[in-house]
């Protein structure tokens, strides 16, 4: 006998006599997402008790499906995080109308997902009517509230959470866009209606932060753990970090006081929490630094992207710090830093070189440029390395090899190659690229943004071949031809998530890439080989995929450099808040 009677006896034999209680209960120890895609899809009977015990769902494209369809497959969801923008959006390279607006998700969010606690929104427009919903509905069982490069809101609706939201234990606003409209009232406001909060961060935001107004928040909040502000002069935190007992964590502050000359200021025995163990500071010169030497050996994360500090600085400081596991730093740090970090830090998990300024005021010595020399060094002396984004002036095979050999715990590894130097030591890349992928086999995560003539074909052929576990990708300025890119989507079996930049393949190439990638669910391009009309790119079309093309004015033909492609997978059809910079090619009008 078949049918729905056949399928309950196929559920209970895969679940080999497992109640459902224990069963849902087993699945909740499975926390990786891919994992739990895997075991829903073993029969429809898993699929149902991973429903009802699924906890947390990412959805990485807020248009890929609805609120509606998502509360109908996880109805007990507790946990949400909900990504709306592409990534390009941060380097300022998505029109700012493009859409994302998290009203018609906070709508239903409120009205129908009754277990929600925990709301995580990335590159969203959240507007203060949606926070006043969210509210209403969430208030009393709200524990977390992230607003992750939102914009659209002001310090009015946050007044409303921190006056109304008592559970709340964490409030995340960073790199936010937000309206001031109530100078730090809001913070006020937290401060004397919370008890349990333990974490606040609205780092790289222009809230302005009142140093009474901080002491009470820790006085009152004895849980607080971490702590990220804005601009605030550090010589007027001292009452807060002694009262904050447990902070772990604190970005933000300022050794930059206008009002007061530099002479003046005195930082001699400075206070930091014993407790503290991660930090990040704003501004900080040679003559402040001194007041780290006495925590560093606690420090597990320190941050000095935001410094003005040297390349010997930077060796001074990482040399006093041998406990650390992530280090976040710009390239003024040079290869003499790194070598110092490969020397010192050989618990280091996670590193990251930003770009610093092309002109870095005096800053960098001789050694201060990230060349192969560095890298090495780091892939030599740091075998813990999880996570590593470095910016680089030159580069060789011989780096990225020893990357490959060194290095073998990467899952997330990002390269980008400079364009300060004329030239550089050696091009093609192929070789280099090719051990890299070989060795570190753990590799979930893979940028490599060079320039032209880095990378050949063959290279692309390569980064198919052994990139079989990587689900993300960013390539920029690779390959010769569309032969590259063909080679390469012969691999990639496991690849998600593509974005390509000034690349040049033809739209031709890239609709037989994207027919090709399996697991393919989300592409970007900027700059490429653009049809008249798009119309080779309808190649790619199938069911559920939504091809966009983004153009400055759709008056005008794209140029290569600036056309650009979003294609994603949907369940909930073409969407309809398209502004005019947007073409939908795909399911059309």
């Amino acid at each position: 006998m078949g049918g729905e009677a056949g399928e309950r006896r196929l559920g209970r034999a895969m679940s080999f006599g497992i109640p459902d209680v224990a069963l849902g209960l087993v699945m909740g120890f499975v926390e990786d997402p891919w994992d739990r895609d895997a075991i829903s899809l073993v029969c429809r009977h898993w699929c149902r008790v991973d429903a009802l015990s699924r906890k947390h769902v990412t959805v990485a494209m807020a248009y890929s499906t609805t609120p509606d369809r998502l509360f109908r497959r996880f109805p007990c969801l507790e946990s949400l995080k909900l990504k709306a923008k592409p990534r390009a959006a941060m380097f300022n390279l998505i029109p700012e109308d493009w859409g994302g607006s998290a009203s018609p998700w906070i709508r239903q969010l409120s009205a129908s997902f009754h277990f929600l606690k925990a709301l995580h929104l990335r590159r969203m427009i959240v507007s203060d009517d949606d926070l006043d919903v969210l509210v209403r509905a969430k208030a009393h069982m709200l524990v977390s509230l992230k607003l992750d490069r939102c914009s659209g809101f002001s310090t009015s609706s946050l007044a409303l959470v921190a006056r109304t939201c008592k559970k709340l234990e964490t409030l995340f606003l960073e790199d936010s866009l937000i309206a001031e409209k109530e100078n730090d009232e809001w913070l006020r406001e937290l401060a004397t209606n919370n008890t349990v909060l333990e974490t606040l961060n609205f780092f790289l935001t222009d809230l302005r932060a009142s140093p009474a107004y901080l002491t009470l928040l820790v006085r009152n909040c004895r849980r607080l753990k971490v702590l990220k502000i804005s601009e605030c002069f550090m010589l007027d935190l001292v009452d807060s970090f002694r009262t904050a007992e447990i902070l772990q964590d604190f970005a933000g502050g300022s050794f930059d006081d206008q009002g007061q000359a530099a002479e003046s200021r005195n930082y001699e025995n400075y206070y930091f929490p014993p407790s503290l163990h991660r930090l990040s500071l704003l501004y900080m010169g040679t003559k402040e630094m001194q007041v780290l030497f006495p925590y560093g050996a606690a420090l597990k994360k320190l941050d000095l992207q935001f410094t003005f500090l040297s390349t010997e600085d930077h060796c001074q400081l990482v040399q006093r710090c041998p406990n650390l596991e992530i280090l976040e730093v710009r390239d003024v740090i040079g290869d003499r830093g790194l070598e110092v970090v490969a020397q010192t830090c050989k618990k280091l998990q996670r590193l990251r070189v930003e770009r610093g300024d092309d002109d870095q005021g005096g800053l960098e010595d001789e050694h201060g440029m990230v060349t192969q020399v560095g890298l090495m060094a780091v892939a030599q002396g740091c075998p813990h390395l999880e996570y590593w984004a470095v910016h680089v002036t030159d580069i060789t095979n011989a780096a990225l090899e020893a990357i490959g050999t060194y290095s073998r715990n990467l899952n997330d590894f990002r390269l980008v190659l400079l364009d300060r130097e004329a030239n550089i030591t050696e091009s093609p890349l192929d070789n280099g690229v090719r051990a890299l992928l070989r060795g570190c086999t753990k590799l979930r995560r893979f940028a490599f943004y060079v320039r032209p003539g880095a990378l050949s074909d063959v290279g692309l052929g390569y980064i198919g071949e052994f990139s079989k576990t990587i689900r993300y990708m960013l390539l920029g300025n690779v390959g010769e031809s569309d032969q590259g890119l063909k080679q390469l989507s012969k691999g990639c079996p496991s690849l998600q998530k593509l974005e390509l930049r000034g690349c040049f393949f033809s739209e031709h190439a890239l609709a037989l890439a994207a027919l090709r990638l399996k697991s393919l669910r989300y592409l970007w391009v900027q700059g490429y080989k653009a049809s008249p009309n798009g119309t080779d790119l309808m190649e790619m079309v199938r069911p559920f995929w939504n091809i966009e093309i983004i153009a400055p004015n759709q008056d005008e033909l794209c140029p290569d450099g600036q056309a650009q492609i979003l294609a994603y997978y949907s369940l909930a059809g073409m969407r309809s808040d398209y502004p005019q910079s947007v073409i939908p090619l795909y399911p059309s009008v």
